[in-house]
């Protein structure tokens, strides 16, 4: 049995990627922007390359959790009601003739 099969390893590893993807933007985010010469840094240390390993690594672990928590705790929930007939119904009113007394 192959292990994608199974609905939750599936379900954590598509969440995983996302969060990988989120920790990869939010690297390069903050290299782009330097904040507190922090890409500066990094570039002048002799050992950067570790440093920015160990950074990258902080960060996947932490988005990748955030992401794979939320779909754990997102899978008791009801999905919600789009407008495209799947909904509660809507009250119609309905012509009445009225009567002569």
């Amino acid at each position: 049995m192959r292990l994608t099969r199974l609905p939750l390893i599936r379900l954590l590893a598509v969440n995983l990627a996302i969060g990988m993807t989120m920790a990869g933007l939010m690297l390069g985010g903050l290299l782009a922007l330097n904040p507190g010469n922090l890409r500066s840094l990094i570039l002048a240390d002799r050992d950067g390359a570790a440093a920015l390993v160990l950074l990258g690594f902080g960060l996947v672990i932490t988005f990748g959790s955030v992401a794979m928590g939320t779909a754990i705790m997102a899978l008791g929930r009801k999905p919600k009601r789009t407008g495209d007939g799947g909904g509660p119904p809507v009250p119609v009113p309905v012509p009445v003739a009225a009567r002569a007394r």
